[in-house]
């Protein structure tokens, strides 16, 4: 045990340029902080099990929610329940950071929710 930072966390890349490091990767508890670039998303998706909770250190993320859309600031964040269909967005130009805790973890628990009325 000891002190983690990106510097030290395991990376990985997703999305658009996108990238991540598991600053803990717990069976029934993840942290994970993000950077997204301008006009980067991920897909729209749900999960069965895992609850979420975004938090912006940087920038202004876009967060879609079961219809609903919210601009977070850097110092705000935002519950995603088990089953509530969402998608994240940069909008802007700068780079967003966040942090995405999730239990239980995430990863594999992944299920696609395209948007209303599409097919």
């Amino acid at each position: 045990m000891g002190t983690v930072s990106t510097g030290s966390a395991e990376h990985y890349r997703w999305g658009q340029g996108c990238d991540g490091w598991h600053l803990l990767a717990g069976g029934d508890l993840s942290v994970i902080e993000e950077r997204m670039p301008g006009g980067a998303f991920e897909a729209r998706h749900r999960h069965a099990r895992s609850r979420q909770f975004f938090y912006v250190l940087a920038g202004e993320l876009t967060i879609e929610l079961d219809g609903e859309e919210f601009q977070l600031q850097a110092g705000q964040g935002l519950h995603v329940p088990p089953g509530g269909a969402h998608q994240v967005r940069n909008d802007g130009v700068a780079d967003v950071r966040m942090l995405v805790v999730s239990s239980p973890r995430s990863h594999g628990d992944r299920i696609d929710a395209p948007a209303e009325g599409s097919a």
